[in-house]
């Protein structure tokens, strides 16, 4: 498996046909040059003792959040990001193909803050390491980091892709946005303490809950079809979707499933509850959304 930065030349590996890609889709051009594997678990998962050969750790919990402030896993500035990526052998061509060892879950968090810094040619790896591993694909014994040339990826921002409390409060006194949160209905309900000390349980007021657990099947993402209905349930017939979690990731599976269902007009809440949840003015309700 090539390692290093990529020759001079054309781009080999195309760019990913949609925002997901299954394991052979993988396995068949893995180790072509210009293709580049992250791994992007987060929590218990990170750390895994095997990889896909040649991933590259793409550390959420780490170097690839925010931490000069108190909120989890909130978006690095785009210097930061850069400076990150770069050290992880990102070039501005290369082709991304990003995983989790959970099946989809913070991969889709590496997925969008890629495209909220300008980076569109990457893709999920749809059920993660465990589609990698059921399929009776090669793994290897996870590495310390990255060791390979730095790559030449700049990070040019999206505004709007990752959106702060002004947006969100506008969000939900706006008839054509759908504010939905994808934490568990029992979180979202208040009746489920939050698993982060000091935050208020329930939801804001307007917004609807729509579990990130339900865009799944399996391990794997719901095809198109079922990811429309299930959106439609939750936002009726609004096009426009600021989504929440508990601290930014889930949100990024709802962002995901919605790209698939075909939603263009797409916003993350960063902070999520981890910072709308905390003790202030910012209005908190707790029951079933009405």
């Amino acid at each position: 498996m090539p390692s290093g930065r990529d020759a001079p030349g054309p781009v080999h590996v195309p760019p990913p046909p949609g925002p997901l890609v299954d394991a052979d889709w993988l396995a068949r051009r893995l180790g072509t040059p210009g293709l580049v594997v992250f791994d992007a678990s987060v929590g218990a998962h990170r750390g895994s003792p095997l990889r896909v050969p040649g991933a590259r750790p793409f550390d959420i919990d780490g170097t690839l959040s925010d931490h000069t402030g108190p909120l989890p896993h909130t978006m690095p500035d785009a210097e930061t990001f850069t400076e990150e990526l770069r050290a992880l052998g990102l070039d501005d061509t290369s082709t991304v193909v990003v995983y989790d060892a959970a099946g989809i879950y913070s991969s889709a968090r590496a997925w969008w803050m890629l495209r909220a810094m300008g980076f569109d040619r990457a893709a999920v790896l749809d059920g993660g390491l465990p589609a990698w591993t059921s399929a009776g694909l090669p793994v290897e014994p996870e590495q310390p980091g990255y060791t390979g040339p730095r790559g030449d990826f700049t990070a040019r921002p999206r505004p709007g892709l990752l959106v702060g409390t002004d947006r969100v409060t506008a969000a939900l006194a706006d008839p054509g946005t759908a504010v939905l949160d994808a934490r568990t209905r029992e979180r979202f309900t208040g009746e489920a303490p939050e698993p982060r000390p000091g935050l208020r349980g329930g939801h804001m007021p307007g917004a609807r809950n729509l579990p990130f657990g339900a865009t799944q099947h399996q391990g794997r993402m719901r095809p198109a079809a079922e990811l429309r209905a299930l959106f439609s349930a939750s936002a009726g017939d609004r096009r426009r979707l600021v989504l929440s979690c508990g601290s930014g990731v889930t949100a990024c599976v709802l962002a995901l499933a919605a790209e698939v269902a075909g939603y263009r007009d797409t916003a993350v809440y960063d902070g999520s509850w981890s910072e709308w949840g905390l003790p202030s003015e910012l209005p908190v309700v707790t029951g079933p959304a009405s």
